[in-house]
């Protein structure tokens, strides 16, 4: 099954060599590049689950990447990142807000009886097949943690 994702990646690609975006166009073969690594490369047809997997991964190293930047004080490169951040959160699915979230380890908590901190790790199992690609970690980690009492 062909992925959409990857198509209008493509198209994209095209639109920006097109408009002589070099910036765009860069981050966009740098993301195709990653796609077809894990995918054609791997011997995998490209889905648009891995797809979106592979653009999460992605937004996830410039986020971490504009920290680091933020802390060195390099606004230029800070700024850079988050532009292509800008760019390929174009092909993730709508993220979630954390009261949505919260909503759902609500919903988890009560379905696997979870009352401590130390039944966390089978909350995050219940729970991330539901949020996978629609939410970062980090903050799914913190919403369980604070509904647990921890």
């Amino acid at each position: 099954m062909a992925s959409l994702l990857l198509d209008t990646v493509l198209a994209d690609i095209k639109t920006a060599m097109k408009a002589q975006n070099a910036a765009q166009l860069s981050a966009l073969r740098m993301l195709h590049a990653q796609i077809k690594d894990a995918t054609t490369n791997a011997g995998k047809d490209p889905t648009d689950e891995i797809v979106a997997t592979i653009v999460a991964k992605a937004i996830k190293q410039r986020t971490d990447s504009v920290e680091q930047f933020q802390a060195a004080a390099r606004v230029d490169l800070m700024e850079k990142e988050q532009r292509e951040i800008d760019w390929l959160r174009k092909y993730q699915p709508q993220q979630l807000d954390q009261a949505a979230i919260e909503a759902l380890v609500r919903k988890v908590l009560a379905e696997t009886g979870a009352a401590g901190k130390k039944d966390m790790g089978k909350v995050m199992q219940a729970l991330m097949p539901h949020v996978k690609g629609r939410a970062d970690g980090k903050l799914v980690n913190q919403v369980v943690q604070g509904l647990l009492g921890g």
